[in-house]
């Protein structure tokens, strides 16, 4: 297949962001496929680029990267200007591509959706829209979208994405059913997770003692770790005062905070404010995913963390997955499928965001217990390995493009004999 690729924030091995368009992109291009993809210069890409349009080979896929900059820590009408302008721009570079077979275009923004309508239209191919996050509703319980005609207009376009696809994809259950809500038909979407990257993130134990022996200051104490985005939805500033509560009990757990965006200012003055800084808690800059997995495995524990609202209940966030590729258990402070999941298989645990002293005690009782700790990692190791194993995804969207393409709708379930417990039939 001839499949065009539209994603505004892709992300190159370089980068210090997810990944998962790269992995699946060059996963497409091993199969035989041929793919094209268009994106924007996002920040954290790990793409060389001069602000202009520009062309590469990333790993076999053709990378048409356009100069419309977005970064993190912009004003939510600066954002919006860049989610328009990218919009354009993606419109115009579609007319200069070979005609494609299947046009595939992920969120977020929701605004992706016009190019890959517009590009299926144009070339009289199918459309397929995969749903990262519930937009408009996660911007909304955000109080980022305010504004009536604005909202109107996303849940306009958000409706509209989803009759025109031939086919949805979902990045969980809760997803799913907040698309059929909309009155999507259930065999119209097909969820596939974000995935654990075991080739990259499953390395030797000695590579993360040798990372902790770069960071003497921090030595063999126990390591909490936090690598993901700084941004409102993930609320980071909680698992400060987590750790606030948890020094209390144990003065020797350390927290390792990596990454950056717009509210790092503020839980890194937050750490600062409450003592932390330095003594029990610790900032790190982005790493480059080819990096991270140094810092995994030098871990004790890794978090995951998001505001208290029903939309993130829904969420795939990526780093909850690279626990699972680095084999180690992993912490959220959220309920839905995530909790779940973690509850029924023992993988980590699930702490309670609206009770921070009663977290901090179930967490420093989780790293004070060798054995619970190591059965963890295996359930965390034996979850990347299977029902998240990246090549598996990879053959479930291959399909889903492949149905596309030839017609059909794709279908609602997994055959029972790969399906996980989440997607059941």
């Amino acid at each position: 297949m001839k499949i065009f690729y539209l994603h505004q924030h892709f992300v190159a091995p370089s980068g210090t962001s997810g990944g998962r368009s790269y992995e699946f992109g060059r996963r497409l291009v091993a199969r035989g496929h041929r793919v094209t993809l268009i994106t924007g210069a996002f920040e954290h890409s790990g793409l060389s680029t001069s602000g202009r349009r520009s062309i590469m080979n990333v790993d076999g896929i053709e990378v048409r990267v356009l100069g419309v900059p977005y970064r993190q820590r912009m004003s939510p009408l600066r954002r919006l200007q860049a989610f328009a302008g990218f919009m354009l721009a993606a419109c115009r570079e579609s007319l200069r591509i070979e005609r494609p077979d299947v046009v595939f275009a992920t969120s977020t923004p929701l605004t992706i959706a016009i190019p890959g309508m517009w590009a299926a239209r144009w070339h009289r191919c199918p459309f397929v829209f995969e749903v990262r996050d519930l937009w408009p509703a996660a911007p909304i319980e955000l109080g980022v979208l305010r504004n009536p005609l604005l909202i109107g207009l996303a849940r306009w376009l958000e409706r509209a994405a989803y009759r025109r696809a031939t086919a949805v994809v979902a990045l969980s259950p809760g997803m799913k059913e907040g698309i059929e809500a909309t009155g999507v038909p259930a065999t119209k979407v097909t969820v596939i997770p974000n995935a654990s990257d075991v080739e990259l993130f499953r390395v030797d134990p000695e590579v993360g003692r040798a990372f902790r022996a770069h960071h003497s200051e921090l030595g063999q104490r126990p390591w909490v770790v936090y690598a993901g985005a700084f941004g409102r939805v993930n609320g980071v500033e909680w698992g400060v005062r987590l750790a606030a509560r948890v020094a209390e009990l144990d003065p020797a757990v350390a927290f390792i905070f990596c990454g950056a965006g717009s509210e790092r200012a503020f839980t890194e003055a937050l750490a600062c404010e409450l003592g932390l800084l330095g003594r029990t808690v610790f900032f790190h800059e982005p790493i480059p995913r080819v990096e991270l997995p140094r810092l995994l495995s030098a871990a004790t524990i890794l978090c995951s963390f998001a505001q208290n609202l029903p939309v993130m209940r829904t969420n795939s966030a990526n780093k909850f997955f690279d626990a699972f590729a680095a084999g180690k258990p992993v912490v959220i402070n959220y309920r839905g499928w995530q909790a779940e999941l973690l509850e029924r298989t023992g993988a980590g645990l699930v702490l309670d965001q609206d009770d921070v002293p009663g977290s901090a005690m179930r967490l420093v009782a989780a790293l004070h217990d060798p054995a619970w700790l190591e059965r963890a990692a295996e359930a965390s190791a034996q979850l990347g390995d299977t029902e998240f194993n990246r090549d598996r995804l990879a053959d479930q969207l291959e399909e889903v493009l492949r149905r596309a393409v030839e017609g059909h709708l794709p279908s609602a379930r997994v055959p029972a004999a790969i399906g996980p417990p989440w997607q059941a039939p």
